[in-house]
């Protein structure tokens, strides 16, 4: 599975009304680090609340016309009708994008959505880089899927071109099964206890590849959560749906560092040993470049938890720094002697 260098990469942000989703993205904007975004936002009702907020923002690299919303429709229901011509609004922007944001509506189901990027008109532009799931962790840690019941209900009962009535539990348990990684937001409002229970309850419905980001106030490294380069719409049938003690986590709750290696001899080796990395010592990233003995290509090597895909990207220069070099990213704590073992073998 890899993701083509020249397609424009698009990260999926799925999650129940009132989990944080507009928050994280709103703070995934203001850290881009100069990065061009567009945001594609699916709102239901006549006014795009999440995308006025999104507009308002007045970060330089997300200007208003970066910004395109989807009212009055469930995005994976209306696919053809509004979500192509939203790409191509994007994809004709000058100066070019850099990556796409999809904020889907709360009771969108992903799968659908990312089953689209296969389309050749779409394949052939945007590859899907990662999908998120926004999790509410204290109304989780209460036992309900969404802080207002309700409200969702209501959002559902308002909304005519929804063409699913799948339970609500069922749409949230789907929304987890295809996602790469889930951010469990306002961890900073719950206790021990509450953050085991939201995480047990989580951990029942997601392969075991998947991490749980704690997060408060939507603050992720955009490290963690953007260049993942997974192409999900390559392994979108891997992920099985119903239609087919950590607090207030902020940049400074992660560790990050580089680690040198030795030229290798075998990549797919290399994968084993990173894969092994994520699980034995709770790895969210892995990403870097690296020297493949007898080889004049430049091997590009990236991982989300134990899930690692490598590919030939380029060949090197004379001007490259020819060493391998790995960036490492997990939560605070990180056993660095004990990861640099594993990835020297």
């Amino acid at each position: 599975m890899t993701a083509s260098v020249s397609r424009v990469p698009c990260t999926v942000v799925t999650g129940f009304l009132g989990a944080g989703k507009t928050t994280l993205i709103r703070h995934l904007l203001e850290k881009a680090g100069g990065k061009r975004i567009a945001i594609i936002v699916n709102e239901f009702g006549d006014i795009g609340i999440d995308g006025e907020i999104l507009k308002g923002c007045g970060i330089d690299t997300c200007p208003e016309e970066n910004i395109v919303e989807l009212a009055n429709g469930c995005i994976c229901c209306t696919v053809a009708d509004d979500f192509v011509p939203a790409l191509d609004q994007i994809l004709s922007l000058t100066p070019k994008v850099d990556h796409i944001l999809i904020e889907t509506s709360g009771l969108a189901l992903p799968k659908p959505l990312v089953q689209a990027f296969q389309w050749p008109t779409v394949k052939s532009r945007v590859t899907v880089d990662g999908v998120i799931a926004v999790v509410d962790g204290p109304a989780l840690a209460e036992g309900r899927v969404a802080n207002d019941m309700n409200a969702l209900q209501a959002q559902r009962a308002q909304d005519t071109t929804l063409d699913h009535d799948d339970p609500v539990e069922e749409v949230f348990e789907d929304q987890i099964a295809c996602a790469d990684l889930i951010i469990l937001s306002k961890s900073d409002l719950m206790d021990a206890a509450g953050s085991a229970r939201a995480n047990a309850i989580i951990n029942e419905h997601i392969a075991r590849a998947v991490k749980i980001v704690p997060t408060s106030q939507g603050k992720v490294d955009p490290s963690v959560l953007l260049g993942l380069g997974l192409a999900v719409e390559d392994d979108i049938e891997n992920r099985k749906t119903h239609h087919d003690d950590e607090l207030d986590h902020e940049h400074d709750d992660f560790d990050s560092f580089v680690i040198d290696i030795a030229s290798i001899a075998n990549p797919d080796e290399l994968a084993k040993r990173v894969a092994t990395a994520a699980e034995e010592e709770n790895v969210l990233r892995v990403k870097g470049f690296v020297e493949v003995g007898g080889k004049p290509m430049r091997l590009l090597l990236q991982a989300v938890g134990p899930r690692v895909n490598h590919y030939y990207d380029r060949a090197w220069t004379a001007g490259d720094d020819r060493r391998s070099r790995l960036v490492v990213i997990g939560l605070k704590g990180l056993n660095r002697p004990a990861i640099e073992r594993i990835l020297a073998g």
